[in-house]
């Protein structure tokens, strides 16, 4: 059974780093891509960043880039989000997914499967 589990939300002022942290089971991290999206409250989830098995390649929307980092530790199926200078605005729930193709992408449809999230809370 694929799972995926999110974990490191928490309270952070504006301008502060949390790390998000999605452990993977059920599947290996071959020929596969992991995603972090977040949802704000009343809005649409959006993407955030994206990296790949295959060659560790990743992708990150403009909002965040030079900001965020993903990274992966594949012996611990784990894949990592640091997140530094927060946003108020960067407010919601954070969620991993995985898709089955190692292309990465912050397209919703193309992941399968996804964890529960975590809560990130930026004060002002």
């Amino acid at each position: 059974e694929v799972q995926l589990v999110e974990s490191g939300g928490g309270l952070v002022q504006a301008g502060g780093s949390l790390r998000l942290s999605c452990a993977a089971s059920g599947f290996t991290f071959d020929d596969i891509a992991i995603g972090w999206f977040r949802q704000a409250p009343g809005k649409e989830r959006e993407g955030v960043s994206c990296i790949s098995s295959s060659d560790a390649s990743t992708y990150y929307a403009d909002s965040v880039k030079g900001r965020f980092t993903i990274s992966s530790d594949d012996a611990k199926n784990t894949v990592y989000l640091q997140m530094n200078s927060l946003k108020p605005e960067e407010t919601g729930v954070y969620y991993c997914a995985v898709r089955r193709w190692q292309l990465c992408t912050l397209q919703m449809r193309s992941f399968s499967s996804w964890g529960q999230g975590t809560q990130v809370t930026v004060s002002s």
